[in-house]
């Protein structure tokens, strides 16, 4: 049991560090480590992915209050941007976490590997789109918000690889998208993780400590570390080479999800 809790420190520790540095939802790396962690916990392996997404989800929701907070004193949320994508990410991450919860093990497994080649390969060719229009109006952004929270809500993360693109193509400055998108993690958290609980309400077979699909000791040990390093990467975000650590990052998910690949056969 202490060798899981130290594990889950320092997953959140990691987690806590690229939400705010990199703008990437913790859960790419939380996600993968959970479902490392997970089997040697007695957790059935039917129900590990969503046990890791579950959790993963409701860690988000630390990390995101303190890198959110730091990324404010620096001016760099849009607050306007986030009332008006709110309405759909509480919409869509919150369906997607209760139909996620009634997926194969095998589908999500599949669907996070392809969501980290995606990821990956963004991040190598530093492809960015042109920012040649506005944000849309409050509907068209609830519209957006729907579909990155239902894909967040797959692959447990607070959706800054899809809103950070998504912001910079409507000429939202790439500091100010990173931090934007640091708050919009908070209400994907809330919604995806009362959608995996409620959607694993009564499962049979979950281990005592377990809120519906989220691990209530994997939770706190991955929030207490995640909210402690997340200001640090905010700081780092303004001075470090963002771009390159990005592309050493991409190579470090390619090797997670070809190990992932490999443990499907």
């Amino acid at each position: 049991m202490l060798v899981s809790i130290l594990v889950y420190l320092c997953c959140g520790a990691v987690a806590g560090v690229l939400a705010g540095l990199l703008g990437v939802g913790g859960g790419i790396v939380i996600v993968p480590m959970l479902v490392a962690v997970f089997p040697s916990q007695g957790i059935p392996a039917e129900y590990v992915q969503q046990l890791a997404l579950g959790t993963s989800l409701a860690s988000i929701m630390i990390t995101s209050i303190s890198s959110s907070r730091a990324h404010h004193k620096r001016g760099a949320v849009h607050w306007d941007i986030f009332r008006n994508i709110t309405p759909g990410i509480l919409l869509g991450t919150f369906v997607g976490g209760l139909v996620a919860t009634h997926m194969p093990t095998l589908f999500l497994k599949v669907f996070f590997i392809c969501f980290l080649g995606f990821v990956s390969l963004q991040m190598l060719s530093s492809y960015r789109p042109s920012a040649s229009r506005e944000m849309p109006g409050p509907l068209g952004t609830a519209g957006v918000g729907g579909i990155i929270g239902l894909v967040s809500s797959f692959v447990g993360i607070g959706g800054g690889t899809l809103s950070v693109p998504f912001m910079s193509f409507c000429n939202v400055p790439l500091h100010h998208a990173v931090g934007t998108s640091a708050a919009i993690g908070f209400p994907i958290a809330v919604a995806g993780t009362l959608g995996y609980i409620v959607g694993g309400w009564n499962t049979p077979g979950l281990p005592a400590g377990c809120l519906g699909f989220v691990n209530l000791t994997a939770f706190l040990g991955i929030a207490v570390a995640s909210f402690m390093t997340a200001p640090l990467g905010a700081r780092l975000s303004h001075s470090l080479p963002t771009a390159r650590l990005k592309k050493g990052f991409a190579v470090f998910l390619i090797i997670v999800a070809l190990r992932m690949l490999l443990g499907l056969f």
